[in-house]
């Protein structure tokens, strides 16, 4: 019977490694997983002070909408005009539109003005609406230091009589302390906490015709 030569051992050490491989449903070569984004919120603190006198206005906030490119969870920026990018380490935990829909309403509650506030979809029915669109949040790096850049567009409108009484873009910036994801979000913060109030004061002013009786 003719004898069969053995394999060198570098082939046999070499075949030994591959059945280890194969044996264990892996493959030689394995990609690093891939690091989870960072996820960021918009808090931008305190409510602003409650009111002096209250209505008796039913405020409904309606269902926020965003602008083409600020309907998504990601954090954008800005390094020349007419363009968008997104970080890629760095996310919003929800979309910002959704975030300062909540936001509203709950300063619009806080104030007290209102003999109460609900978030769309609802069956309440609302004395006023208050719509809102966000124009653009965006970390602007084509000014140094980068600043956070928001715009909100605000309609209040009467339910009953379907009047518009009020229009109103709020616009706010705010320089980033550090140029990077972190620095744009604490400064979309501090931008956000101010457009609220101002939101917040539009309501209340458009509010005061429905006072209570005998106020």
């Amino acid at each position: 019977m003719p004898h069969t030569p053995a394999l060198p051992l570098t082939a046999r050490l070499l075949a030994a490694l591959l059945l280890a491989t194969f044996a264990a449903g892996c493959t030689p070569f394995q990609q690093a997983p891939e690091e989870s984004p960072r996820l960021h919120v918009l808090q931008p603190g305190a409510a602003p002070p409650r009111a002096e006198r209250r209505t008796d206005a039913t405020i409904e906030v309606g269902t926020p909408r965003a602008a083409p490119g600020f309907d998504t969870p990601r954090i954008a920026y800005v390094e020349r005009p007419y363009s968008i990018d997104y970080y890629s380490r760095g996310e919003w935990a929800d979309t910002p539109a959704r975030m300062l829909g909540s936001l509203i309403a709950r300063a619009l509650d806080q104030s007290g003005a209102f003999a109460a506030v609900v978030e769309a979809p609802t069956s309440v029915q609302a004395t006023l609406r208050v719509d809102l669109e966000l124009v653009r949040l965006q970390q602007d790096f084509t000014v140094a230091p980068s600043r956070a850049d928001l715009a909100i567009r605000v309609q209040v409108v009467e339910v009953r009589g379907r009047r518009v009484l009020a229009t109103l873009l709020v616009e706010e910036t705010e320089p980033a302390a550090t140029q990077d994801a972190y620095g744009g979000v604490a400064a979309a913060n501090a931008a956000s906490k101010r457009a609220i109030e101002r939101i917040v004061a539009l309501v209340v002013r458009e509010a005061a015709p429905f006072r209570p009786a005998g106020a």
